[in-house]
């Protein structure tokens, strides 16, 4: 069995390893990680790009990449582009198969992730994964098949509507879900105070019960309760993965149980945590190479 090169494109680091899969077994080895340029030019994520490939020259037989943004014949762009350090528009297969002979396919990280945590799942057929960290993004498993939509763009829910009263959010409509709950709006929120501080410290304050901490993370957690329950009713969506920096943060998933519990029960889906943590976009690239529809 010879290896994928998988790679994970995110706002802030690219990671890439080869993966093996076997039904469940996954064998992850070699795994790298650099910084993605910050604002960067197409040719800085081009290079960044070059660097990855050359580590791993020679040891697979095809690439699969998972990106934050948004996938359409080859090229990413962004909903929110300061999820990609603006940087809106890139050939991203384009810069991949002039560096490698080798066959590439490209899906959302996010998507990617949600294909990797169905992959524990033997017993429901509809499923989601969200994820809370820098953004907020997910993917969608309908009758054990991805759901991309048309345009690549299905399970970007992070950008439903949260409040419409809310912030404006980086893809220019005011409210979305990324812009009440993920882990930039707490910073947004967080650096208004008269102590301020950054997201980990705004954990750490609301595991000491400091008010002012609690409302912000109750804040978030009352979003993404709401996101879920219209994930239920939307799509009847059995059992939800939760993960990210936000998703997974000590406390952050009890909260978003408690405001899923104060509504009606055909809202409220079984949510557990994300398993596969920082390797989920690599194995969901891998499985996608394998397995796309």
């Amino acid at each position: 069995m010879t290896a994928c090169l998988a790679i994970d494109v995110g706002g802030t680091k690219i990671a890439a390893a080869l993966v093996t899969l076997n039904g469940k077994e996954t064998k992850i080895e070699q795994r790298v990680q650099i910084h993605t340029p910050q604002n960067p030019s197409v040719d800085a994520l081009d290079s960044a790009l070059i660097e990855i490939l050359t580590k791993f020259k020679g040891q697979f037989d095809r690439v699969s990449v998972a990106s934050t943004g948004i996938i359409q014949n080859g090229i990413l762009t962004a909903l929110n582009p300061k999820n990609l350090g603006n940087l809106a528009f890139f050939p991203l297969e384009k810069s991949i198969v002039k560096h490698t002979g080798k066959p590439v396919t490209l899906l959302n990280d996010a998507q990617a992730a949600g294909c990797a945590e169905f992959l524990r799942q033997d017993d429901i057929d509809n499923f989601a994964f969200i994820t809370v960290s820098t953004g907020v993004g997910g993917g969608i498993i309908l009758n054990r098949k991805l759901f991309t939509g048309t345009n690549g763009i299905a399970g970007h829910i992070g950008h439903s509507l949260a409040d419409p009263n809310g912030e404006l959010c980086g893809c220019g409509r005011v409210g979305c879900v990324e812009a009440v709950a993920a882990g930039r709006a707490i910073a947004r929120d967080a650096a208004k105070w008269d102590d301020p501080c950054d997201p980990p410290e705004v954990f750490n304050r609301f595991r000491a019960g400091d008010k002012q901490a609690v409302e912000l993370v109750d804040k978030s957690a009352k979003a993404i309760a709401n996101l879920i329950a219209n994930l239920k009713i939307g799509f009847d969506i059995q059992r939800i993965a939760l993960g990210g920096s936000v998703g997974l943060a000590e406390g952050y998933r009890e909260r978003v149980e408690y405001f899923l519990s104060t509504m009606p029960e055909i809202y409220r889906p079984e949510v557990v945590p994300a398993y596969y943590a920082q390797d989920a976009g690599l194995i969901g690239a891998a499985w996608w190479a394998d397995n796309q529809y």
